[in-house]
């Protein structure tokens, strides 16, 4: 149905007169006339006015006949889809009683076949293609039919991003995205583009890659050709390997959770009484042919007055099943990727809502308990009575044919309550969202809530463009007409309801109430506010990667300046530049890419295999490892950086708290009750509300005024004991009103949840606040249950025998807001069970709250500070509760005096504030107060202290209240004892933002944590971001609370901006996503309202308490063995270069290859690759020391804390050099025939490497290269393990068998010389010797942390 409706005003209502010639075209208009003006409530000039009365009394108008109207109806070139699912627009049948009499404005309706004379061309026939669309072409008079699909060729109609009409139950006109939740980082088209982009971005890659291309020239070649392109392919391909399977698994997981089944109301033409004659009772609209279609029959204006009154009388016949039911429905059951905007789904308890909806109707899966009495009539809206009025109009025929499942049984249709007043509640749980633990309210929409579910299709419903504000929402529902709908029926009806934020429920929050919600979905997959909330999925790159790329642009450096110096020597050598010399055959440039190179074993290509096989590794250990059970690397490319982090940014609910509530201490100023003494609280409840027999016989209730009529009479005792009882009977009446008190001040609705083992049911409740649930819980565990509550009236039963004991009637009930921290109920006391209200009943004021805000309100005393703050040091939840009895005369006074300021049409809330300040808020007697205990995750206070104790600065960021926020940090111990917390809440001036910064200043902000809150976050993020930043990194905590999810993210980008410090994240919900994505390590948390944090991870836990193995244990060995790994892969690549090096001067600057073909491809791979990756196992505690020593974690001597910074790595670089000047100086001086390598080639000379001296010093300079190589891994592994040993005797094993397939590099026979072998040992022992003692004796004198823990 278009939307463009006009809402041209009115002629005045003279225009209603019976003069044909006075009536206006616009008024009479039905749907223009239908359309509710949004800047007014309803006229009576709004009635729709049938065309069926206007013709007849107008007949001198030319009519044609029935069948050219019914043609003219289907759009050119479209069929009618009789088969589809749902009602597509297509569907919605127009009776020609509801035809409107004027042009839809643009052109937007479809047109009757009086065509104008300029939809004909010269020959009589109509205009095809585009010339009839053109507005010069037709003629302003004509009368159009309103189009029930948006314009095609409307921008806006098709595109997604602009403001929407949603048809309920409908195919929609316009395409949106598919509802799906994707947490792959690659498309199909973009993983080959974007992962060979993330492997060649890198320095040492790109090197690879043109050392691997150069070998395709053949000026450039040494040596073969697939030495260097094999190994380059093999690390694409395992690299490649991984991101596609990691992506894979990121899929798969996906499916599952797009593949959740959720039901869905199917909507299906055909409502009548039996479906039978349809065809001949209701008006059809013919398919055209393709034969005929956009053919339009001329229509004939000679009619004669006979075949008007047919027409007539078919018209009147075609409104006969005006009442019948629009649709049929059925259940089907839809997986959430299969659910399309329009689309109405039936959600219960627990479950996730799988997309941005509106919630259409909420009905009790099961009557709650019923109150003793019936509840007293509640004044009924306007809305309300015309919704009512619109269901009766549906009423015989929705009996008739109810909503059905497709197993035949009826699907129940019932409001929350008995009240209809009071129907449409529903609670969700947003703490996926935006980390809110309160349940929060959802209402269905008046208009909607009364309406029959096969009803469901005549809504309409528009919305706004996508929006990621989770607290904002706009929107309006249309009820439209049905087809053949009689204007007398429309009586009284509205026909459109605003939608706010209270109607809607968004993606991944949870339906919390027992309660069955329809809600048409509205927002699908990225256009949902999770979705918009969250940043895309990105590549991460460790930071030792940046570490490795930066060392090698060093390496290359280094490679350049040697190639060069070698260049200039050979020609300086070879001053005349003649031919003698082969390498003047070549220009100067060629050699000096030779050099570059043969010196590109210092940069190997094999460092990324290595490096990214150890990776895998370390994902293997952490799956398997038994003591953090169920966690997944979900990215394996980063496991070394679990080792690094200094920030930890986490969430509260579901992460450190599980978001159970428990009262777990009250006090009531001279006694205190906590654990077993809770069972004295029992007996005194047991005994104030136990009524004597007589009073049960008389339906009594109690009351204040009984208790002490009672107590009068008991009289006061005499003996020396009457003291000890007057002192027992004061404390059991004050244990008696604050259980009272806490019975009845809330905002809690008991539900039947579910059934026992004996079939008898449970009561449950649901509320906005977790603290209520657990308060009102605590009060049924010790005698006091809350039976039935509805806007009205409250009433308690014992929880012993279920006797109704207390009813009162809510007269005025005060909310908590965040801004006044407390909540109010003033309400009468019913005496007789039978009665509905009782005017003299007594009348009492409660209130709860805050100790800060109540502080002020309560009389005068010595004991609220001191126990408030010894139940907030223990980290509990306090609550304040306070009451006052008002006589009837000032009850009078006060409600007087509200209903006056309630009128008022400026500053309303605040004269309603001083109203309840002055007339009930004043010296309350202080019952006591309460104690609630937020429960944390198992073992979240040891995991905190290893993880500071390891030197990581923890910040705490929620969507969750201050108070809440401060106390789970003090009872989780986030907070230390001996730090204070600065509190900085409610900034909205730039002025004063720097000031409250400044006591976290200096040395007091070493023991200082500080507390902040989302609005005064967002004040410095926007204009004091440096110097917050700077205060808040030093810190040893922050907390922030109100966070938005888009605020967590901008607080991981700008410590990782700021610092250049590895940040990790760790949250559960899906309001954490952005969080963990924008963090250098993101961790989930498997929770229980949906995996979606889990998903987006690169780390996915269990549980909280598996963090600080996660990080102490694994994290360090795969940061250490990575280091490790990376200076013995240098360490080993500079070794043959120098050797390299020192051959190529001794040849006086020619490029010749020392070590070609296999040997370089057999010293990268089997002759040294095993013993290399062993140390991958390598380490230097086991897990129980690992996690008693958490400052191993990071090492307190700063110049170790870096394992791969620039003093490791020339450390490396120097025994490197030492050792090859070592080993080929001496090979070649120890060797026969090796000294006249630089002599001249000559013409009849062989090869300088296939000369006899030089085979056999390559042959002593190789063995001799591969044994320091592995000497000095047995010198660096910190355990030694028996699968190293392995690995040494398995390469030392190959090296030996291999030699026989050597014989065109080596001198076989000379492995059979003794002079070899002295050789051997003695070059072997001066390159490796010395590293070994100096790295003994630096050992003992500076040992490291671990070694002082082990005690080597």
């Amino acid at each position: 149905m278009s939307l463009s409706r006009s809402n041209s005003p009115l002629a005045h209502p003279d225009a209603y007169s019976d003069d044909d010639n006075d009536l206006e075209l616009n008024d009479l208009d039905p749907v223009t006339a239908l359309t509710a003006d949004p800047n007014r409530r309803s006229h009576d000039w709004g009635r729709r006015i049938p065309l069926q009365n206007l013709r007849r009394f107008a007949p001198s108008h030319r009519r044609r006949p029935r069948e050219e109207d019914e043609e003219a109806l289907v759009p050119e070139g479209k069929e009618r889809d009789a088969e589809g699912e749902g009602l597509g627009d297509h569907k919605r049948e127009l009776s020609e009683v509801d035809a409107p009499l004027l042009a839809n404005g643009g052109g937007g309706g479809r047109r009757l076949s009086n065509s104008a004379p300029g939809d004909f061309n010269a020959h009589g026939r109509r205009r095809r293609g585009l010339w009839r669309f053109l507005p010069f072409t037709k003629r302003s008079g004509a009368i159009t039919l309103p189009s029930t699909t948006p314009e095609p060729d409307s921008e806006d109609a098709h595109d997604p991003a602009s403001a929407r009409s949603v048809f309920v139950g409908s195919r929609q006109a316009a395409k949106y995205p598919a509802n799906a939740v994707s947490n792959a980082k690659y498309s199909p088209w973009s993983f080959l583009p974007r992962t060979l982009f993330n492997e060649f971005k890198f320095f040492f890659n790109l090197y690879f890659l043109l050392v691997a291309l150069s070998q395709i020239i053949p000026a450039l070649r040494i040596g073969y050709l697939s030495t260097y392109i094999a190994p380059l392919a093999f690390v694409l391909c395992i690299t490649l390997g991984k991101e596609a399977y990691d992506d894979i698994e990121r899929r798969r997981r996906d499916r599952e959770a797009n593949g959740e089944p959720y039901t869905v109301l199917k909507f299906e033409e055909g409502g009548g009484a039996s479906g039978v004659g349809n065809g001949e009772r209701k008006r059809k609209i013919s398919r055209l042919s393709e034969r005929k279609r956009g053919k339009r029959r001329r229509v004939s204006l000679d009619e004669d007055e006979a075949s008007r009154l047919a027409e007539v009388e078919r018209e009147e016949h075609a409104v006969e099943d005006v009442d019948a039911a629009s649709t049929t429905v059925t259940e089907i059951l839809k997986p959430s990727r299969d659910l399309k905007v329009g689309d109405v789904v039936v959600l219960s308890k627990d479950q996730r809502v799988p997309a941005d909806v509106v919630v259409l109707k909420s009905f009790s899966v099961e009557a709650g308990k019923a109150p003793a009495y019936d509840p007293p009539d509640s004044p009924r809206s306007q809305t309300e009575e015309n919704a009512e009025a619109l269901v009766d109009m549906h009423g015989e025929s929705s009996e008739g044919h109810p909503t059905r499942r497709t197993d035949g049984q009826e699907i129940p249709d019932t409001t929350t309550t008995e009240d209809p007043s009071d129907g449409g509640e529903a609670f969700i749980r947003t703490d996926q969202l935006d980390g809110e633990t309160d349940w929060k309210l959802r209402l269905a929409c008046p208009l909607t809530q009364t309406l029959p579910a096969s009803e469901y299709p005549r809504l309409c419903l528009t919305a706004g463009k996508p929006d990621k504000r989770v607290n904002d929402f706009t929107a309006t529902i249309d009820l439209l007409t049905k087809p053949h709908w009689r204007g007398e029926h429309a009586e009284g009806l509205q026909h459109s309801n605003p939608l706010t934020i209270d109607n809607t429920a968004w993606a991944n929050t949870v339906l919390a109430s027992n309660t069955t919600v329809h809600a048409v979905v509205v927002y699908t997959g990225p256009q949902t506010r999770a979705a918009l909330s969250t940043a895309p999925s990105r590549s991460k790159t460790g930071l030792i990667d940046l570490e490795i790329n930066a060392l090698t642009k060093v390496l290359c450096l280094l490679t350049a300046a040697l190639s060069a110096a070698l260049v200039v020597g050979h020609h300086i050598y070879t001053a005349d530049f003649t031919s003698a010399h082969p390498g003047n055959a070549r220009p100067w440039y060629l050699n000096l890419l030779r050099f570059l190179i043969l010196f590109s074993t210092i940069v190997p290509i094999s460092l990324r295999v290595n490096l990214d096989m150890g990776k895998s590794v370390y994902a293997y250990m952490i799956h398997r490892d038994q003591g953090i059970p169920g966690t997944v690397v979900r990215t394996s490319t980063i496991p070394e950086e679990l080792g690094r982090v200094e920030y930890l940014l986490s969430d509260k609910t579901g992460t450190l708290t599980r978001n159970e509530m428990e009262l777990k201490k009250v006090h009531v100023g001279t006694v205190g009750y906590a654990g077993e003494a809770m069972e004295e609280v029992t007996g005194y409840v047991r005994a104030a509300f136990d009524l004597s027999e007589e009073e049960k016989q008389q339906g009594k209730l109690w009351t204040p005024s009984s208790e002490l009529a009672s107590v009068a009479a008991g009289g006061g005792g005499g003996g020396g004991g009457a003291a000890g009882t007057r002192t027992r009977r004061e404390i059991a009446g004050r244990v008696r009103d604050l259980v009272l008190a806490l019975a009845l001040c809330h905002n809690v609705t008991p539900t039947i949840d579910d059934t026992d083992a004996s079939g008898q049911p449970i009561t449950a409740y649901q509320a906005s606040s977790p603290d209520e649930i657990a308060i009102v819980q605590w009060t049924e565990a010790v005698g006091l249950r809350v039976a039935h509550r509805d806007r009205k009236s409250l009433t308690l039963e014992s929880a012993r025998d279920g006797r109704t004991v207390v009813r009162v009637e809510i007269l005025h009930l005060f909310p908590f807001t965040s801004e006044s921290k407390r909540m109010g109920l003033v309400a009468r006391f019913c005496r007789i069970a039978d009665k509905r209200t009782d005017d003299e009943g007594d009348i009492v004021f409660w209130q709860k709250g805050a100790d800060t805000v109540m502080n002020d309100i309560v009389a005068a005393n010595d004991w609220l500070e001191e126990e408030t703050g010894n139940m907030a040091r223990e980290g509990l939840r306090t609550l304040v509760v306070g009451r006052k009895a008002l006589s009837q005369e000032a009850y009078a006074a006060f409600a007087r005096a509200y209903q006056e300021a309630s009128l008022s049409m400026t500053g309303r809330d605040a004269a309603m504030g001083r109203v309840v300040k002055n007339h009930l808020e004043q010296e309350l007697d202080l019952l006591g107060i309460t104690g609630v205990e937020d429960k944390l995750q198992p073992d979240v206070k040891p995991s905190l202290e290893l993880l500071r104790n390891a030197g990581l600065k923890i910040w705490m960021l929620t969507g969750d209240k201050v108070e809440t926020a401060r106390c789970v940090a003090i009872s989780s111990k986030l907070v230390a004892r001996n730090q204070r917390i600065h509190t900085i809440t409610g900034l909205n001036r730039k002025e004063a933002a720097l000031d409250a910064l400044a006591p976290l200043q200096g040395r007091h902000g070493a023991a200082t944590a500080l507390l902040i809150d989302g609005q005064s976050l967002a004040l410095y993020l926007a204009h004091h971001t440096d110097p917050f930043i700077t205060t808040a990194v030093r810190l040893p905590a922050v907390i922030a609370t109100r966070c938005s999810p888009t605020q967590k993210a901008d607080l991981a980008l700008l410590i990782r901006a700021h610092t250049g410090k590895r940040t990790a994240c760790i949250g559960d919900g899906g309001n954490d996503v952005s969080m963990i994505q924008a963090a250098d390590i993101g961790l989930g948390l498997v929770g229980k309202e949906g995996r979606q944090a889990s998903l987006a991870a690169d780390f996915s836990l269990t549980t909280f308490s598996h963090l600080p193995r996660l990080l102490l244990w694994h994290g360090r060995n795969s940061y250490k063995r990575t280091a490790k790994l990376t200076l013995a892969i240098m360490h080993r690549g500079l070794l043959a270069a120098v050797a390299q090096a020192l051959f190529s001067i001794s040849a006086a600057g020619e490029p010749a290859a020392l070590y070609r073909d296999w040997l370089l491809v057999g010293f990268a791979t089997i002759y040294t690759m095993m013993p290399l990756f062993s140390l991958v196992l390598d380490r230097d505690l086991n897990p129980a020391l690992a996690t008693l020593y958490p400052e191993l974690y990071r090492d307190p001597h700063p110049s170790r804390a870096k394992r791969l910074g620039w003093k490791p790595f020339f450390i490396t670089v120097a025994i490197t050099v030492y050792q090859g000047l070592t080993l080929q100086t001496g090979a070649q001086l120890l060797t026969p025939g090796a000294s006249w390598i630089a002599a001249p080639s000559g013409p009849n000379q062989p090869p300088l490497d296939q000369r006899p001296g030089v085979k056999r010093m390559i042959t002593l300079s190789y063995t001799v290269l591969l044994l320091t190589v592995l000497l000095t891994l047995l010198v660096e592994i910190t355990t030694l393990q028996l699968t190293m040993i392995l690995t040494f005797l398995v390469t030392i094993a190959a090296y030996i068998g291999s030699l026989p397939l050597l014989g065109d590099y080596f001198d076989l026979k000379y492995f059979l010389q003794v002079g070899f072998w002295w050789r051997l040992v003695v070059l072997v022992a001066v390159a490796v010797g010395p590293v070994a003692v100096g790295k003994g004796v630096g050992r003992r004198m500076r040992p490291s942390g671990w070694r002082k823990v082990r005690g080597v």
